[in-house]
């Protein structure tokens, strides 16, 4: 183990001159944390900033049986983000999107149009704010109370992202816009009104192969709006 972290001198944008997103510093990730004695952050190498941040970090960690050892990692840094389930528990429906996910389609799903849950990242704004934002621009629904099931890391071993769980309830009165998403984002949204009976079953036969939205209408079935 190394007695003290290595800070190698690094320039250029995104580290001491402003990036396309005005942002510098973004190879101080991880040095100074002391949450855990047994990981020491020893380097933090800038390796890709496009609109997310790609980060390879090395650094000292003690095993459970006492021995120090030397690892690297890269990780993945899009921000956190927060996803909604919004549902009818008089009509018993939910609102789902879908969508084209090219990393789905280069990975062997058939088509790549990925039913989901709307989502999206927090941005500047709180968890709260950034569902009801996604949710009227995605699928064109005002929300009811939202509700907080629960918050997941869900590609630990190398994205940071922490994502909000909340579900929300509508009607079809609430349905006052279109959705889509925003053009000006490459979005091409459709909105799907699902009878959850139905949803269900797809999350179960595979037609729906999201992480998020899989949790969110397992949660609806066993513990939320839908649970017997």
């Amino acid at each position: 183990m190394n007695d003290s972290p290595t800070h190698l001198p690094a320039t250029g944008p995104g580290v001491d001159t402003p990036d396309h997103r005005g942002r510098t510093g973004l190879d101080r990730a991880g040095h100074g944390l002391d949450r855990n004695p047994d990981v020491v952050v020893q380097r933090v190498e800038l390796t890709s900033q496009g609109w997310h941040v790609l980060r390879r970090t090395t650094f000292d960690y003690r095993r459970r049986d006492g021995r120090w050892t030397t690892q690297q990692r890269e990780t993945y840094d899009r921000g956190n983000g927060a996803v909604v389930l919004p549902h009818d528990t008089g009509r018993g429906r939910v609102l789902l999107t879908r969508q084209f996910r090219y990393p789905a389609y280069v990975n062997d799903h058939p088509d790549g149009m990925l039913i989901e849950a709307a989502a999206g990242l927090l941005d500047d704004d709180t968890p709260l704010t950034a569902v009801r934002r996604e949710a009227a621009e995605e699928l064109g629904v005002t929300l009811g109370p939202l509700t907080h099931v629960l918050d997941a890391y869900m590609s630990p071993g190398s994205v940071t992202e922490r994502l909000h769980f909340y579900a929300a309830p509508y009607t079809a009165a609430d349905l006052t816009e279109a959705g889509g998403g925003l053009e000006e984002e490459g979005e091409d949204i459709e909105v799907l009104d699902l009878p959850f009976t139905e949803a269900l079953a797809m999350a179960h036969d595979g037609r729906i192969t999201d992480g998020k939205t899989i949790l969110l209408l397992q949660w609806a079935a066993l513990n939320g709006p839908f649970a017997r």
